[in-house]
C-alpha cells in the first residue's frame, strides 16, 4: 500500500519538548505527560529551522498525499511504532448549491472509522505505544471512542470507555465490536470524564480525555497542513470548524504557525469560526462574554452529539485561536442544523454528520450577519459520516400484487 511505502524513510522527528500551553513551561519530549503542572494542555514543539533546512514544499508534495507524508512535523520518532489503519488526505467537495460558488466541504468521513477522530487517536495511540501505555480510558460522545478502539486493538492496547447513556446506538456497538469495554453512564461527557480521572488518579488506566495527552492535537492538526497544501499553499478566508472539545481548531491554528515558520505560507490567516449548538454553547457564552474561560454549560443538549461538550480544558485556546483570526464562535439552532443536513444530501448529494450540519447553518448565519462576505472562501469540515447518526423514516409500501399506478409513482 502507498501509505506503508511512505513510512520506511519515517525514522526520526524533530521533536524538541513539550510546552504548557498556559505557562509556557518546558517539558521532556519521549516521556509519559497528561496535564501541565498548571492543569492545562501540553503542545508539542519542533525544531521548525532543522525542518526548514531538510525538506522543501517540492519535496513533500512528491510523497503519496497521505496523513504520513507530515511525519517532520509528527511526534512519533519510529516507524514501527505507528498504528496505521491507512489515513488519506481527505478531499475537498464544493456545495454549489445548498452552500454556494466558494463554499467547500472538507470530508472527513473517508477516514477509518468514519471520523476525523482517526486523526487524532491513530497519533495518541502510536503515541502511547512508544510509550509503554498498556490500558487506556476515555471518555466520548461516539466517535472518538470507536477510533480508540480501533488503533488500540490493532496494537494490543487495552480500553475502556464511557460515554453518555443517549449515544447514538451504532457508535456504542462498533466502539464494543473493535475490542473496548463500553459503559453507557447517566450523565453528560464531561461527567463521563470524570469517572475517568478518578481511576487514573487511583493508577488504573491512563487518562485519554481530550487534550489531557499532548499528542491527539498533532494528529488533528494535519486537516491544517492538508487543507494548505490542497489550496496552493494559500488559506481560505474562513473556516467553520464543530467544536465541542476543539481540538481540531487548536491543532489547525499551531500547524498554520508552523507552516509561516517553515515559509511555506504567508501570514494570512482564515477567521475561525467555531461553531456550537445552541442548546450547548459554552464557548459562545465566553466570547460573548468577552473572557478567556467558559463555564459549564448545564443540562446540554442537541441532535449533534458530537458537540454537546459543557466544558473543554482548552477552552482558552480556542477562543484564542478564534478572536486572534477576527472570526466568532457561533451557536445554531437544533432546526437549522437538520434543515442543513437535509439541504446538502437532496441538492448536492452529501450526506453531512449532525455536526458538519450545524457548521452549515453558520455559514448561512455568517452571511446574513455580514461577518463574510459571498465572495469569500469558506471551508466547512465534514467530521463523520451520516451514516452513524437517525435519519427520518422513508419509503412508501408498494404492493407487486395490486395493480401498479405508474403516473402516480
Amino acid at each position: 500500500m502507498r501509505w506503508s511505502q511512505n513510512l520506511v524513510s519515517a525514522r526520526n522527528t524533530y521533536v524538541t519538548h513539550l510546552e504548557c500551553s498556559i505557562s509556557g513551561e518546558h517539558y521532556e519530549a519521549d516521556k509519559v505527560h497528561g496535564l501541565s503542572d498548571k492543569g492545562r494542555p501540553l503542545l508539542v514543539r519542533y525544531k521548525l529551522d532543522a525542518v526548514r533546512a531538510g525538506l522543501s514544499r517540492a519535496d513533500l508534495e512528491r510523497r503519496p498525499s497521505d496523513m504520513w507524508r507530515w511525519r517532520e512535523l509528527l511526534p512519533v520518532r519510529d516507524v514501527d511504532n505507528i498504528v496505521s489503519l491507512g489515513e488519506i488526505e481527505t478531499p475537498l467537495v464544493p456545495l454549489p448549491k445548498s452552500g454556494g460558488a466558494n463554499v467547500l466541504v472538507k470530508d472527513e468521513s473517508r477516514l477509518p472509522t468514519g471520523s476525523f477522530k482517526a486523526r487524532g487517536l491513530v497519533m495518541a495511540v502510536s503515541m502511547a505505544k512508544a510509550l509503554g501505555i498498556r490500558r487506556i480510558a476515555m471518555p466520548t460522545n461516539g466517535n472518538a471512542g470507536a477510533a480508540l478502539a480501533a488503533y488500540a486493538s490493532r496494537c494490543g492496547i487495552e480500553t475502556i470507555v464511557f460515554c453518555p447513556a443517549d449515544t447514538p446506538e451504532i457508535n456504542i456497538r462498533e466502539t464494543a465490536l473493535q475490542g473496548a469495554r463500553v459503559y453507557r453512564v447517566n450523565g453528560l461527557i464531561d461527567e463521563c470524564g470524570a469517572i475517568v480521572g478518578k481511576g487514573a488518579a487511583e493508577g488504573r488506566w491512563f487518562d485519554f480525555s481530550t487534550l489531557k495527552e499532548p499528542y491527539r492535537i498533532e494528529g488533528k492538526k494535519t486537516m491544517g497542513l492538508e487543507l494548505a497544501a490542497q489550496l496552493g499553499w494559500e488559506l481560505p478566508d474562513a473556516i467553520f470548524y464543530p467544536t465541542g472539545g476543539g481540538t481540531g481548531l487548536i491543532g489547525m491554528w499551531k500547524a498554520f504557525d508552523e507552516l509561516e515558520a517553515l515559509g511555506w505560507i504567508g501570514p494570512k490567516r482564515p477567521k475561525m469560526f467555531a461553531v456550537q449548538a445552541a442548546g450547548c454553547a459554552p464557548i459562545v457564552k465566553a466570547f460573548d462574554d468577552g473572557v478567556e474561560h467558559a463555564e459549564r454549560w448545564e443540562n446540554g443538549h442537541t441532535v449533534a452529539a458530537g458537540i454537546r461538550v459543557p466544558k473543554a480544558v482548552g477552552d482558552f485556546l480556542i477562543l484564542r485561536a478564534v478572536r486572534e483570526s477576527g472570526g466568532r464562535a457561533v451557536a445554531v439552532p437544533d432546526e437549522a442544523i437538520l434543515g442543513a443536513v437535509a439541504d446538502a444530501a437532496r441538492q448536492d448529494g452529501l450526506l453531512l454528520c449532525p455536526e458538519a450540519g450545524a457548521t452549515l447553518a453558520a455559514y448561512r448565519q455568517a452571511l446574513v450577519e455580514g461577518w463574510i462576505g459571498e465572495g469569500d472562501q469558506a471551508v466547512l469540515f465534514n467530521c463523520a459520516t451520516g451514516l452513524k447518526y437517525p435519519m427520518p423514516e422513508a419509503g412508501a409500501a408498494l404492493n407487486k400484487d395490486q395493480p401498479i399506478d405508474f403516473d402516480r409513482l
